[in-house]
């Protein structure tokens, strides 16, 4: 399965590392397929810098050493989602073709489309049938 991870997760799981969004994340990295796009690590680097500095230097390891496929944002007139902000980040998922969104944003989980699905850290877990 092809999951993009959304801000929010990766920001929570280098705050929190015993969190759900961590241990999404890490399931996710070891059993299935990573897409983040751009505008998800500068969104990344840009909340950290505002309110928990001092996680950039691990933001920038996760980064280098996460792996996953990079995609670019896709600007479309369309509006599907309510931020505005997210719309390329939304559009970026449905053209790389992801499976399901990993996010804790209420915006996307708003969203009832099927492909991709939105998913939180703890519905992600419990569809995969991992014991917390």
């Amino acid at each position: 399965m092809r999951i993009l991870v959304d801000t929010n997760i990766l920001f929570s799981a280098l705050l929190f590392p015993h969190s759900k969004p961590a241990q999404a994340l890490l399931y996710a990295v070891d059993h299935h397929e990573i897409v983040l796009c751009d505008r998800n690590i500068t969104e990344l680097r840009d909340i950290l810098k505002r309110k928990a500095p001092k996680y950039l230097p691990d933001a920038e390891v996760l980064i280098a050493e996460l792996p996953y496929e990079l995609i670019p944002a896709v600007d479309h007139a369309e509006k599907l989602i309510r931020d505005a902000k997210d719309q390329p980040i939304l559009n970026a998922a449905i053209v790389a073709d992801v499976d399901a969104i990993l996010t804790g944003d209420k915006d996307f989980l708003s969203l009832e489309m099927e492909h991709p699905r939105c998913l939180t850290a703890a519905q992600f877990l419990e569809e995969e049938g991992v014991e917390l």
